[in-house]
């Protein structure tokens, strides 16, 4: 006797509420650092708002694999909720001159370019997160949280560490982005090795 299919979990589940209010934050994060730059208040405001929004991408995955409620809209929304809110942390610290543009782009374009990577090397298998990648999300949420406080209103010491955090999640930003375009060949390699009918 054949099992019963099992019912695909909905998407009105908590994991998903975290990944839109995730989505919410990215306008409220933008306003509350770009109104208010020279406001120390404000400031630490815009810190919270985004620790919270890293701290819900940690809590919301887990829950989902835990509790098995992973679906479509999760898969699609967590990453650009990702990339959303940290997007608008390095383009808001850019505008207000706290950090050159050339590092903004340097990594906004090889966070979005691996994304679009990925979908499109999709029939050739998935290309899932390595260590590498993870530790340089890690690492981009601490230099960005060293940073919206406002380095001219920290401590010197504490601009020192911040700078630092930035250029080793800068270094590692591109060092990963090098690895998951030699795994992207990799995998379309082998791919093609499979199914030499599909080589062109």
């Amino acid at each position: 006797m054949s099992a019963a299919p099992t019912t695909p979990p909905s998407n009105w589940n908590l994991p998903n509420v975290l990944t839109g209010l995730r989505l919410v934050m990215v306008p409220l994060l933008g306003w509350v650092l770009l109104a208010f730059p020279a406001d120390p208040v404000m400031r630490w405001v815009a810190t919270a708002v985004f620790t919270l929004a890293i701290i819900t991408d940690a809590v919301d995955g887990h829950i989902a694999r835990k509790h098995n409620l992973v679906t479509d809209f999760g898969k699609l929304w967590d990453p650009i909720a990702d990339k959303a809110i940290t997007g608008m942390a390095f383009v808001g610290l850019s505008i207000l001159a706290e950090l050159p543009w050339w590092i903004t782009v340097v990594i906004l374009v090889r966070e979005w370019g691996i994304t679009v990577l990925r979908w499109a090397i999709i029939k050739y298998g998935v290309m899932a997160a390595n260590r590498g990648g993870k530790l340089k999300t890690v690492l981009q949420a601490v230099a960005i949280i060293l940073f919206l406080p406002g380095l001219a209103l920290m401590p010197v010491w504490w601009g020192w560490l911040a700078w630092a955090a930035m250029i080793l999640a800068l270094v590692l930003t591109v060092v990963t982005g090098l690895d998951y375009l030699r795994e992207a060949a990799k995998l379309r390699a082998r791919y093609l090795a499979e199914h030499p009918e599909e080589a062109r």
